[in-house]
């Protein structure tokens, strides 16, 4: 193995440069989540009703899964600044071909291509993590992931303002200004990423991926607590529209939009969880959190004739999801720091497989229970997350991660701290 390129050497990571990250994470990853209380007036354009909608959320988070299989793991050997900044201006293409799109069919097709493009939120993660010194390191990507948290809970606030003024197509075309702004701030802002002296073949870097879930048990572990908490997040934010547009609340988009205020003072989490992941505390956090996820679906569930239950349920769940989303990340991004984008690949593919699985859950349950069978749906998840910790808690120790050897020959020729 040779010396890396002293050129390669990473620049210090400044605080502005860390809150860009956070920001632009925030505003790409929103693309995904415009849609959630729209459904209804996006359905009655199309001449759909909004129930069987809620599989549109579930086509755009499963074209997100795509990209992280498909696309992130690319950041470990090519250079990320261009690939985040190609990525974005595909993203804004495609988000003007959902703002003008003529029928349903187009709608659709260009949704879950926004979804694949919007994975270059993802590989900003892993960069700002690369960047940072290991004793901060928990501390930035809890700020990087509060960010785009934030993002994923205003979306629906910034949809559904304006919607209410300007109609659902204008939240699209504004979204396409922000992500170019961001794009050319981007560009001017980070630093070069030079990958020289590494070579690479497409298919053994996605077969390592693999290899990596295979030979990690705490990747494999992390990525079932992320699946099964973005479950229990997409049930209740996929049925929540459907709770507020009909009786007792009838409630306009720009109301619906506003729960997402309630939602993102769970943000806060966000960087007690990456102190508490620098200081070694990860596996008590994520206890902690996982509670508090199953605890809310109590308040979740009387929040159908309660407003203040609702709002109650609402702030507990994303303080519990977003809380283990970082703790999560805290350990994975540790063990691995020459792969951190494909790392990233494994947790988030799961993550958001989870997420498509949970809307298509809360569809399925509402169309047959109504509010209640979200709940239900909400509560069987989250005892599965906290049943999946217990486990793990009793059998904790008796497993330490496995060393896994990244630099292989038929991979990457030289490797290099990335």
């Amino acid at each position: 193995m040779t010396v890396p390129d002293p050129s390669a050497r990473k620049p210090a990571l400044t605080k502005g440069l860390t809150l860009l990250f956070a920001l632009a994470s925030g505003v790409v990853v929103a693309n995904i989540y415009y849609s959630q209380p729209l459904l209804a007036v996006i359905a009655q354009t199309f001449g759909y009703s909004p129930a069987h909608l809620g599989f549109l959320v579930t086509l755009t988070q499963l074209g997100y899964a795509c990209g992280l299989v498909l696309i992130v793991p690319l950041g470990d050997v090519l250079d990320r600044r261009t690939l985040i900044v190609s990525l974005l201006l595909i993203t804004v293409t495609t988000l003007l071909v959902v703002a003008w799109a003529p029928d349903f069919h187009v709608f659709a097709a260009a949704s879950m291509l926004l979804g694949v493009t919007s994975c270059a939120a993802q590989l900003q993660v892993p960069f700002a993590a690369s960047l940072a010194s290991d004793n901060e390191r928990g501390r930035v990507v809890g700020m990087v992931m509060g960010g785009l948290l934030l993002g994923i809970l205003l979306a629906r606030t910034v949809s559904g303002t304006i919607a209410q003024l300007a109609g659902w197509r204008m939240v699209y075309v504004v979204a396409a200004f922000l992500v170019l702004v961001l794009t050319v701030c981007l560009a001017r802002s980070l630093p070069a990423d030079n990958r020289r002296g590494l070579s690479w073949r497409y298919r053994p870097l996605l077969g390592s991926v693999l290899t990596l879930l295979r030979e990690h048990p705490q990747i494999r572990l992390r990525s079932l607590y992320g699946a099964l908490g973005y479950a229990c997040f997409s049930i209740f934010w996929t049925g929540l529209t459907f709770l507020l547009s009909a009786a007792p609340y009838h409630y306009s988009e720009a109301r619906i939009g506003a729960f997402g205020l309630a939602g993102a003072a769970g943000a806060l989490a966000a960087g007690a969880a990456g102190r508490m992941a620098d200081r070694g505390h990860g596996h008590r956090a994520s206890g902690l959190f996982t509670g508090t996820i199953l605890v809310s679906f109590l308040f979740i569930y009387l929040g159908a004739t309660s407003l203040a239950s609702l709002l109650v349920g609402v702030l507990l769940l994303d303080i519990g999801v977003q809380g283990m989303h970082i703790s999560n990340q805290g350990v994975i991004y540790a063990l691995a720091p020459d792969a951190r984008s494909r790392v990233t690949t494994i947790y988030l593919t799961c993550y958001f497989i989870g997420g498509a699985v949970g809307s298509s859950a809360a569809s399925a349950a509402y169309a047959r229970a109504g509010w209640t069978g979200v709940c239900v749906a909400g509560v069987f998840f989250s005892t599965l997350l906290t049943a999946s910790w217990m486990v793990a808690h009793r059998h904790r120790g008796r497993h330490s991660p496995s060393s896994l050897r990244l630099d292989s020959p038929e991979l990457l020729h030289p490797t290099s701290d990335q």
